[in-house]
C-alpha cells in the first residue's frame, strides 16, 4: 500500500491491517484465474467477492485520507469502496510482484483516467490517478504461474511467438561472430561474456575473452554448444583450435582452496613438521621453510602443532 503514495495516513498505528493475511487472500484469488486465459482486473475484483476471497486493507479508514486528514478521510460512507482500497492493492501485488515474477501476463496503460472510481473523493481534483497502477486493465496466468499455483503438475515453456528458426549467426574463421538473425537480449549477454563486442551486431573471440570468461565461472562448453545450435554452418576450424587451446590452458591449473602459509626460521623444523605423522595430512611444505596449511584443516594442525611442542603465534612477536 505504501506505493499508493496518493493515501496518505498509511504509517499511523492500527491503520493498516497485517500485510501477511492480505497477501494470502490475493494468491488465493490469484490462483481461481483460468490458466490461459485474459480476465480484465475489474471482473477478476468481482470474482474475488464473490468467491469469499475478500480481505480488508484498512483496520482504521478514518486515517486514511487524500491531501487533508479531516476533509479528505476516507472514512466516509462511500469513499472508500472496495475497489479504492482492496482493489489497488490487488493491482499492486499483480504489477509488482506477480507481473515481476513472470507468472502473469499484464495489459497495462496510460493510468491518467483509466478509473474513476476516486474522483468524488474530497482532495481527488488534482489527481489524474490515484496509482500507477490504475492502467492495468486485464492480467492472465501464464504456464509458469499455473505451475507456481499448483495449477499444474510441471511446466512446459510456452512456444516462443513470431519468426522462424532460421540461423542467428555466422561463425568467421576470423573468430568472429557476426548477428544474421534476430538476437535475444540472454543470447547477447552470452556472447558479451565469451567476447569482445566490436560493433553492434559482431563479437570477436580470443584467448584472453575465453579465460576471462572461464575466470568469471563460466564454462567453454556453453559457448561451444551455442554456436552449434546457432550457426549456419559447421564452427571453423580456426575457431574450434581456440577453443582446444583454451581447454588445454584450463586444464594446466586447479584451484585447491585457501591455505595459511607458515614460515619456519629453520628449514629441519618444517622437516620435522611435514615429515609428523600425526600433522602431515594437514599441512605440505611450500620449499624449505614454508608449510601451506589449508584452511579446513587449521584447527587440527594447530592442536597437533601443539602436542609435538610447538605452536604459531596469533599475536606480534618480540
Amino acid at each position: 500500500m505504501s506505493r499508493i503514495e496518493a493515501i496518505k495516513g498509511q504509517r499511523s498505528a492500527r491503520a493498516l491491517t497485517a500485510a501477511g493475511p492480505r497477501r494470502r487472500a490475493v494468491t488465493a484469488a490469484l490462483a481461481i484465474c483460468p490458466p490461459g486465459e485474459w480476465i480484465a482486473v475489474d471482473e477478476l475484483f468481482t470474482r474475488m467477492r464473490r468467491d469469499g476471497s475478500s480481505f480488508t486493507v484498512a483496520r482504521d479508514t478514518w486515517k486514511l485520507y487524500l491531501e487533508d486528514p479531516q476533509y479528505g478521510s476516507l472514512g466516509y460512507d462511500g469513499f472508500h469502496d472496495w475497489p479504492l482500497l482492496e482493489g489497488r492493492y490487488t493491482l499492486c501485488l499483480l504489477f509488482e510482484y506477480a507481473g515481476a515474477l513472470g507468472l502473469f501476463d499484464l495489459e497495462y496503460g496510460d493510468p491518467v483516467d483509466a478509473r474513476d472510481d476516486f474522483h468524488a473523493n474530497w482532495g481527488a481534483d488534482g489527481l489524474g490517478y490515484l496509482s500507477r497502477y490504475d492502467g492495468l486493465y486485464a492480467v492472465r496466468l501464464n504456464t509458469l504461474g499455473a505451475y507456481v499455483l499448483g495449477l499444474a503438475e510441471q511446466y512446459e515453456p510456452e512456444p516462443e511467438s513470431g519468426g522462424g528458426a532460421g540461423p542467428e549467426l555466422k561463425v568467421l574463421p576470423n573468430l568472429d561472430i557476426v548477428a544474421t538473425g534476430a538476437v535475444k537480449p540472454a543470447d547477447e549477454l552470452l556472447l558479451d561474456a565469451y567476447g569482445q563486442r566490436s560493433s553492434d551486431r559482431v563479437w570477436s573471440l580470443n584467448l584472453t575473452s575465453l579465460l576471462a570468461a572461464v575466470d568469471a565461472g563460466r564454462p567453454l562448453e556453453e559457448l561451444r554448444r551455442f554456436l552449434d545450435d546457432h550457426a549456419d554452418h559447421a564452427v571453423p576450424a580456426t575457431v574450434t583450435r581456440l577453443f582446444e587451446d583454451a581447454t588445454a590452458r584450463v586444464g594446466q591449473l586447479r584451484d585447491l582452496g585457501l591455505a595459511r602459509v607458515v614460515e619456519c626460521t629453520d628449514p629441519a623444523v618444517a622437516a620435522l613438521i611435514t615429515a609428523d605423522r600425526r600433522l602431515r595430512r594437514f599441512c605440505q611444505s611450500v620449499g624449505d621453510r614454508h608449510i601451506a596449511v589449508p584452511v579446513q584443516h587449521e584447527a587440527d594442525f594447530r592442536t597437533a602443532l601443539r602436542k609435538l611442542g610447538y605452536v604459531i603465534p596469533t599475536g606480534p612477536t618480540e
